[in-house]
C-alpha cells in the first residue's frame, strides 16, 4: 500500500459539511513515511490527476488501491496540528512560526526588564 490511512467522503464526513478526503494516519516505515512529504491532517484533492471531490469513502479507498506504483497526489497542507478536525490554508502551503512563539518570549523579556528597572529604581 501507500502507507497511510484516510478519512472522509460524502458518506463519512470527517468535518461537518465537508466531504473531502484527509490523511488520518501515516504508517511508520510505509511509502508515505519514507517519502516524508505527506502529513497527517493533509487534505487530498486528487490522485494521479483524478479529483476526489464528491466521492464516497470506499470509492476513494479504491482509487488509492488502484493508483499503481508511481502515485501523484495533489494535497492541501493543514494549517497546524490540533485535536479534532484540521484547519487549512487556501494556498496549500504550511504556515511559518505561530504568533505565540514570537510574542510569549518577547513579553517574558519585557516583563523581566520592567521588574529589573523597578527594583533598580527602588535602590536609588
Amino acid at each position: 500500500g501507500l502507507g497511510f490511512n484516510i478519512v472522509g467522503g460524502t458518506d463519512q464526513q470527517y468535518i461537518s459539511n465537508d466531504s473531502s478526503i484527509y490523511v488520518s494516519r501515516i504508517k511508520k516505515d510505509g511509502a508515505a513515511y519514507l517519502d516524508g512529504r505527506l502529513r497527517e491532517g493533509d487534505k487530498i484533492l486528487a490522485v494521479n490527476g483524478r479529483d476526489l471531490k464528491d466521492l464516497r469513502h470506499k470509492d476513494a479507498v479504491e482509487l488509492f488501491r488502484n493508483a499503481g506504483y508511481d502515485v501523484s497526489l495533489k494535497i492541501q497542507r493543514r494549517l497546524q496540528p490540533q485535536n479534532g478536525p484540521v484547519g487549512h490554508r487556501g494556498d496549500g502551503e504550511s504556515g511559518g512560526l505561530p504568533l505565540a512563539a514570537i510574542l510569549v518570549p518577547g513579553l517574558a523579556l519585557a516583563a523581566a526588564a520592567v521588574w529589573i528597572l523597578l527594583r533598580y529604581r527602588q535602590r536609588m
